[in-house]
Formats: structure tokens, sequence, C-alpha cells
């Protein structure tokens, strides 16, 4: 199936991908598995690809898969890949699976959540982070990366907000790279304007920052993990984030369990 494509489009699109993930076209097309001349026809819209040739080019060039069904439809073909509604029966096994891995993870808080930081499930724990937190920021649909750096949500019990805020203001700024999004450019720079300049240099070891959080009864250290679908073939699939906090130290895997 065809689509109709503005004139250009496509070649266009193909330049503006390759030079974010900065790869020669002979490097790309090695990749790909077609010739440095047959890409660079396609780049100067002199050669219109195939179906094939496409999606070849969108997984080389590692596109998420909303991305590679731009790609397709820019070329004037329809998208691959389905976008299922998360209440969708298909994805009830999915749905299933999260709620598993988030009860699993108590007492310590855990979120599931799209693009963005929208909100879609967290287990009980979550309340130790939202104490507190303005009515306003809890009403769905709930961002967690405006809850957590607002200033009328966790950010006034966040003892270390300049550093903790630029780790999460710097990971959107990685993803912004790799996939340029009008929104969540705009997004960052609200982010930004909540933080705090930074001090002095922090003690955390570069990889990660440890969210040091003030609770009745002591400090938390909690440290994060993020697991994606890998596999996903479903759009919404693949942009489901799961986010693990872990205690950092004894003290805190203490607290959490006593609370929980």
């Amino acid at each position: 199936m065809t689509v109709v494509a503005e004139p250009g489009q496509f070649a266009r699109d193909l330049r503006g991908w390759r030079a974010r993930r900065r790869l020669s076209q002979l490097e790309l097309a090695i990749r790909a598995d077609t010739t440095q001349r047959h890409l660079s026809f396609l780049e100067q819209g002199r050669s219109r690809p195939g179906r094939a040739m496409v999606v070849r080019l969108a997984e080389s060039l590692e596109l998420p898969l909303r991305e590679r069904n731009g790609l397709l439809l820019s070329a004037g073909y329809a998208p691959v890949y389905t976008e299922s509604r998360l209440d969708a029966p298909e994805l009830g096994p999915v749905r299933e699976a999260l709620d598993r891995i988030l009860a699993g993870h108590m007492p310590y808080p855990a979120v599931v959540v799209r693009p963005h930081g929208e909100l879609v499930a967290a287990n009980p724990a979550l309340g130790v982070l939202t104490d507190g937190a303005a009515p306003a920021l809890l009403e769905p649909p709930v961002n967690v990366l405006r809850l957590a750096l607002h200033p009328d949500g966790m950010a006034r019990r966040v003892e270390n907000l300049a550093e903790w805020g630029r780790h999460i203001t710097g990971s959107l700024r990685d993803q912004a790279r790799q996939a340029p999004d009008p929104g969540l450019s705009e997004l960052i720079d609200e982010l930004d304007g909540y933080l705090p300049p930074v001090e002095s240099p922090g003690e955390h070891l570069g990889f990660a920052v440890p969210l040091r959080l003030r609770v009745p009864g002591g400090e938390l250290r909690l440290i994060t993990t993020l697991t994606s679908f890998a596999t996903a073939v479903d759009v919404t699939l693949s942009e489901l984030r799961l986010e693990a906090f872990l205690p950092a130290d004894e003290a805190t895997a203490a607290l959490l369990r006593q609370r929980g």
C-alpha cells in the first residue's frame, strides 16, 4: 500500500537522520546492505526507494518505531508498525506483566511512563515521592518529570536538586538529539527553569546521580533503573518505560521497608 507523500520529503528526512546519527553515506550504505551511490541518489531525490529499502534504512539508523513509520510515510508507504491503545485487548498480557512487576518491586517505588514523562501506572510506594505535592500536579495525566522538579512537587524535599535535576534534563537532551521533538524541547526548557544553579561538584561517580529525598525519619538515597521493551513491534509498547527506584544504602532500604 502506498500513500501520497510530499516530493523530496523522504530525501530530506533521510539526510537529516543520517546527520543526527553522525554516519557517513558509506557507513550507512554498508549497514543497510546497499551501495553508497544508491544512497546518494536517494538523498538527492534522484531515486525512489522500495518499501524494503526504507525499512532497512530505518533499522540501520536505529530509529524508534514511531520514526520508522514516519520515514515510510515520507517515502509514500503505509506504516508497518501498529500503534495500539494501551487498554486494547491485545496488550492485556503486557498490562498484566507490568502490574506484576510493579507489585513485585514493593516496598520500593516504581512507575511506568510514556514519552515525556506521562504516568501510566505506579505501585503504592510512589507515595513516598509524592508526599506533600500540590494536588494540581497529581491530577491525570500526571507528568512525573514535572512532579519531580516543580517547586510545588518533590523539589522542596530534594537535597541535591541542582545535580539530580540536571541529570534528568541531561538525559532528556540526549533523547532530543536522537529524535528531535518540539514538545520535548519545550518540556526541557520548562524543567530547566525549576533548577537552581550548581554550587559545587557532586560526590556521585558520574554514571548515576542518587536522589537524596527528605522523608519523616531521615533521608532516602535512591538510584533508578530504566527498563524498556527492546523487541516490541507495537509503537505504544515500544515507548513504555519502567522506572524503578532502588535503595542506595541499607538505611534507605530500612526506611522503605518500615514505611511499606
